[in-house]
Order: C-alpha cells, then structure tokens, then sequence
C-alpha cells in the first residue's frame, strides 16, 4: 500500500495539512446564513396532538442507540481515558434525539440550538475517538474537550449571527462535514492501528450519513413520491444507523464478541 511509505510523522503532516487546506478554504467564502425555507419540512402532519409526529418520533432510534452505548461502557475495561471519549459520544448521540425531537416540534431557529449543539458533541467526540483509536490515545483523550468546544460555539456562533441578521454557519459546516472526510482518510493512512476491527464500522458511519443527508436533500420529492414518508423522517433513522454502527464500533474493539 502507498500509505505504508509514508512515515508516521509525514501523515500526521498530511493530516493537518488537509485541515488548514479545507478550513482556509471555508472560511474564504463569504458568510453562509441559514436559508430561510430551513424549517419548511414537507410532512407537517400532526398525530395525537403532535404536530410534526414522524419527524418527532423517528428521533427515538437516536435515544435507544445511545441508551445502549452508555450501557456498554460500564461493561468494558477499555482505558479510562477511552471511556470518557466514548461517554461524550453516546451521551451526545441520546441527547440528539432529544434536542431533535424538541425542534420538530416547533421548528423555528431558537429551538434548531438544542437539535445542533448535541449534534456537533457527536461529531466532535467522534473525531476524538478516531484519534485516540487508529492514531493515538493521549492525542485524542486532549483534544476531546477543545473539539467539543468548537462544535458547541461553531451552533452559538451561528445563532449569535442570525440574531444579528449576519447568519454564518462557516463554522458549523466544518464541524459537521469534515469530520466525515477526515475519518476515511485516517482510515487510509493509518490501517495499521486498525488491526482489522472498527474500520468497515466507522465507513458505513460515513456511508449512512451521506444517504441521510441525500435524503433530507430530497426531503419533498420523497414526500411527494410515497405519501406517507418525508425524506426528512427518512433522514433521521438514515442517521440513526450511521450512530448504530458507533455502537458496533465500540463493541468490536473494546467487548466480548456478543456483549450488547
């Protein structure tokens, strides 16, 4: 393999290479504000009283994913440093079902914090996990609380900036999507680590967050086409599958094969 040339100090070199590349290259564009057609979901159907209930209730996935990942922590005896990441990373995957179902039921940009915030501790924590797994503990276990740092202020910063009627989700657009294009590419240049468990888990990770985000990009035609299922409803269990595989991750490098 190519990657097998390359020394561990010229890819970690690559590594923050591609992140001065891609951040520069972000935050050269102008500011990104929220479209204002965001909150304009094609199924507002109520049910029992709850407006928006398929958008609503596909968040619960989300709940008994992380419900069992947190679960599985107390059975591992995984370094404790790895225990912690793998905590921020369950409690925020729970936590985004609640922050989205909170949303969906009044969709409007105040409650869109409480559906993103958890959101970007998932993603940032997940790069931290990748990090201290495929690449090295330490590293990941101190970058934990900086990413997650940044993913929380990049959705107060955006909501600071609505306010102001300056919307910029730069910011919330690196936490979110470039954590996606990092990972294949620690994967690539760092298989040794992997030892033939977690990577096939952390690319379907990827896998099915991209057919989350072609679903809600196709939210209407979906609705339109089936009529009785939005691509937005579809994007949430899409997702929700993405954080599954979070789980089986977990489960193949730090359990007894089986242990759920």
């Amino acid at each position: 393999m190519i990657c097998a040339n390359i020394s561990f100090s010229n890819k970690v070199l690559i590594l923050i290479g591609m992140t001065v590349l891609v951040t520069t290259g972000v935050f050269m564009a102008g500011p990104i504000p929220e479209s204002g057609l965001y909150h304009d979901f094609a199924d507002k159907r109520p049910l029992l009283g709850l407006p928006y209930c398929l958008n609503v209730i596909s968040n619960i996935p989300f709940i008994a994913v992380g419900i069992i990942g947190l679960m599985m922590i107390g059975k591992s005896s995984a370094p404790g440093l790895l225990l912690l990441i793998y905590t921020v990373l369950f409690a925020g995957v729970l936590l985004t079902g609640v922050g989205s179902a909170w949303y969906h039921i009044d969709p409007d940009n105040n409650t869109l914090v409480y559906d993103r915030i958890p959101m970007t501790v998932v993603f940032m924590s997940l790069l931290s996990a990748v990090l201290s797994e495929f690449i090295n503990l330490k590293l990941g276990g101190i970058l934990l609380a900086p990413l997650v740092l940044i993913g929380v202020t990049s959705v107060l910063w955006w909501h600071y900036t609505e306010l102001r009627g300056e919307g910029d989700l730069r910011l919330y657009v690196l936490v979110q999507y470039y954590p996606m294009l990092l990972i294949p590419l620690i994967l690539w240049l760092f298989p040794s680590r992997d030892a033939g468990k977690g990577g096939p888990y952390l690319l379907w990770v990827v896998i099915w967050y991209v057919i989350a985000k072609a679903f809600d990009i196709f939210d209407r035609v979906i609705y339109t086409f089936t009529g009785f299922i939005s691509g937005h409803t579809l994007k949430h269990l899409a997702a929700a599958a993405a954080t599954f595989y979070l789980v089986r991750l977990f489960q193949s490098k730090h359990l007894s094969y089986g242990t759920i």
